[in-house]
């Protein structure tokens, strides 16, 4: 990780879960990394526990709405007139509503798209385009995706989830071959962990909490770091090592 420090990345969605353990990781190696969420409170406590603990970076908070283009933009902006822009971006961000095919809002459908599915996607053009009119040829963008991605579980009211994460994967291996067609050396890859014990269940099956502690009552899940550690594996490969995609399960998961 020593080529990236001082080094400038956007985690987004780093208040809670992978997003924060992330951004602690990178700050921890040395990187300048602006964390974005909605509510920057746990941020701010996070940077300075990464302070008190004498890491190399810094984690600047910053409060973005992703669902908001015009929101995206202007933190782009801000990081490049702050930062001279972004060197790693880290498309965390990400949401499930249990909203069956059949039965489903389509506002719960239209906030998964949002989020999971265009706000990835703005991102990654504001960041190519940040490294672009800085001749940054060695940059790096991240999809954290999901064993959803990959596979769907017969699981009604994830259905649409995974078609968003379907989309990731075809993004990312589409961003790949435009990254390839454009002779950059800029990298892309995302990262599709399975079961994780974060709050990510506990929202999804807000109604019915007993189904979280369900889902992580019968193996032992993945942990936050386990998908950083991934995170700063990928980046910590050589220039000329595009490490695609990393499917990660815990031993006992079935799908």
């Amino acid at each position: 990780m020593d080529r990236w420090k001082g080094r400038v990345a956007l985690v987004t969605g780093a208040s809670v879960g992978i997003g924060a353990t992330i951004a602690k990781e990178l700050v921890r190696s040395g990187m300048q990394v602006v964390g974005c969420a909605r509510n920057v409170d746990k941020i701010k406590a996070l940077a300075a526990e990464c302070k008190s603990a004498g890491y190399s970076g810094v984690l600047i908070p910053f409060k973005c709405d992703l669902t908001n283009v015009e929101e995206i933009q202007s933190m782009f902006a801000a990081i490049k007139a702050e930062h001279k822009g972004v060197d790693v971006c880290i498309n965390n961000a990400g949401l499930a509503n249990p909203e069956p095919l059949l039965s489903g809002k389509t506002s719960g459908w239209k906030t998964m798209l949002d989020v999971n599915v265009m706000a990835l996607s703005i991102c990654t053009r504001e960041a190519y385009q940040s490294m672009k009119e800085r001749n940054i040829d060695d940059g790096h963008i991240i999809n954290l995706n999901s064993i959803c991605g990959h596979i769907v579980i017969n699981m009604a009211d994830a259905h649409f989830y995974t078609a968003t994460k379907y989309a990731v994967s075809a993004l990312t291996e589409g961003l790949r071959q435009e990254l390839r067609e454009a002779k950059t050396h800029i990298r892309a890859t995302c990262i599709s962990p399975g079961i994780v014990e974060t709050e990510f269940a506990y929202r999804f099956h807000s109604e019915t909490p007993d189904k979280a502690k369900e889902a992580y009552s019968h193996i032992k899940a993945l942990e936050a770091i386990d998908v950083a550690n991934a995170v700063v594996y990928v980046l910590s490969a050589p220039p000329h090592v595009q490490v695609g995609d990393i499917v990660l399960r815990p031993v006992e998961q079935q799908a």
